[in-house]
């Protein structure tokens, strides 16, 4: 029997176990293509209020952000980014200190690359 070349999931359920993310360096290898050190995906579903307290500091990876609904700020350490229609989206560098809020109930994709162990 040959495995397929492609995987067909949900991502609520298969983030599950891992905080969200769906695609990356962290899932066994039996998880195939899923299982990559090219990059990371996560599907957020956050509710209103919730947080990241603590800030990300000395991420050496490229980080986007898009809003599937909700409204979601992404903290910098100079100045705040806003996510209010869904669309809207961030980009980020290596480097860049940030940390994040739901303010309304919130969906969003995070794509970071490379995948890399040591952060979260």
């Amino acid at each position: 029997m040959t495995q397929r070349a492609w995987y067909s999931g949900n991502a609520a359920d298969d983030g599950a176990e891992h905080r969200g993310w769906i695609l990356g360096h962290f899932l066994d290898p039996s998880a195939g293509e899923r299982s990559t050190d090219t990059l990371e995906v996560k599907w957020g579903v956050h509710e209103a209020g919730e947080e990241r307290p603590e800030w990300v500091t000395g991420d050496k990876r490229t980080t986007l952000v898009l809003l599937v609904q909700g409204h979601f700020r992404v903290q910098f350490r100079d100045g705040d980014a806003i996510l209010s229609s869904q669309g809207d989206y961030l980009v980020w560098g290596p480097g860049t200190d940030h940390s994040w809020r739901a303010i309304q109930n919130s969906v969003v994709v995070t794509v970071r690359w490379p995948s890399s162990s040591g952060s979260d």
